[in-house]
């Protein structure tokens, strides 16, 4: 049975927690041609309409490769900064206080930008968002799967190199149909021994059988896992472990993951007791924002309150900023 409505507060009138973002889905149309522009690797569309035709995505199939496409234009410190910055800002408009940011450090190393202004760029990015923005940034960037193994356990040595600049955690993306995650458990032990969380992408384009693959590598939290709904087992295991999913709700329907709004999974998580978060996933890409995500999501019956709670709990930070951010729960109405 779905979930009432709750009430919805304005966007600014309490504190927000994205655990979910991609970092590279989040750069405006404008901001993206111009960096394709000034790296002298144009896009195959020249206008921010085209930017936004291309956009228009079949199924989740085509979103990564759009992704890549687009994607593909970054390529120096300068840009991995800025798009942490210019998301920082737009996230802090409506009401972020703190954010998990994915980004995906194994293409682009794929395409000859080096290791050190990846991780350079990115984490100094995340020291200019909070003294530009007031808000607080983590870092966990993605393996995908079909990635070459020995490249995933580069990602990660890299990553957990960067561990005190404000690395926290390592994910695994891309389309769930292109193979297991089972390959990189490496990865993620090199990760886990190098003090990060483990939070992967799971039953987002594919079922149930996803979720309980990633659940027997020992996740810190899931990303989308929305899907676990199909199997009451699995459903009953994320919520004895209390594991926290990150829920994306315009995003799933942007890609055909959920048929629509109506039909998504979310009522029936918070129904089953599922602590769960709100957050964007690719808001450029998918024209929404963190203010819209929890519009909707109060809709689908999990409140501002609920949906912070679990971005306290569900968050891969110290205990000092756990603490900062638990103390603003008083600021929800």
């Amino acid at each position: 049975m779905r979930a009432g409505p709750v009430a919805i507060l304005k966007p600014m009138s309490f504190p927000k927690i994205e655990l979910h973002v991609h970092l590279e889905g989040a750069i405006p149309p404008a901001t993206l041609l111009e960096i394709a522009r000034r790296n002298d690797l144009p896009l195959p569309v020249d206008t921010v309409e085209g930017v936004q035709g291309l956009y228009e995505f079949t199924d989740f199939k085509k979103f990564v490769e759009v992704w890549i496409l687009t994607t593909n234009c970054l390529r120096t410190a300068t840009d991995f900064r800025q798009i942490v910055v210019d998301y920082a800002g737009v996230a802090a408009s409506h009401g972020a206080v703190y954010l998990e940011a994915i980004f995906s450090p194994g293409e682009r190393a794929q395409r000859g930008v080096a290791w050190e202004d990846l991780y350079e760029g990115y984490t100094d990015g995340i020291v200019e968002a909070q003294e530009r923005h007031g808000v607080i940034v983590r870092l966990t960037p993605d393996l995908y799967r079909g990635m070459p193994v020995d490249l995933a356990e580069d990602v990660a040595r890299w990553s957990v190199r960067y561990a005190d600049r404000g690395i926290v955690g390592l994910g695994l993306g891309g389309n769930e149909q292109a193979g297991p995650a089972g390959p990189y458990a490496k990865a993620f032990d090199l990760a886990r021994e190098g003090g990060l969380a483990i939070v992967p992408h799971a039953g987002e384009s594919a079922g149930a059988e996803s979720v309980r693959e990633i659940l027997t590598l020992a996740p810190h939290r899931l990303r989308h896992g929305i899907r676990a709904v199909e199997d009451a087992g699995v459903l009953a295991e994320i919520v004895d472990r209390g594991l926290v999913l990150d829920v994306c709700p315009t995003s799933n329907v942007r890609t055909r993951s959920v048929s629509s709004l109506a039909e998504h999974p979310l009522p029936a998580l918070v129904a089953a007791g599922v602590p769960c978060t709100v957050n964007t996933d690719d808001p450029a890409m998918f024209n929404t924002d963190l203010a819209q995500e929890h519009r909707v999501a109060a809709d689908l019956g999990l409140g501002a309150r609920d949906a912070y709670l679990a971005g306290v709990a569900g968050a891969a930070c110290d205990d000092v900023t756990r603490a900062l951010l638990r103390s603003k729960i008083s600021d929800i109405g």
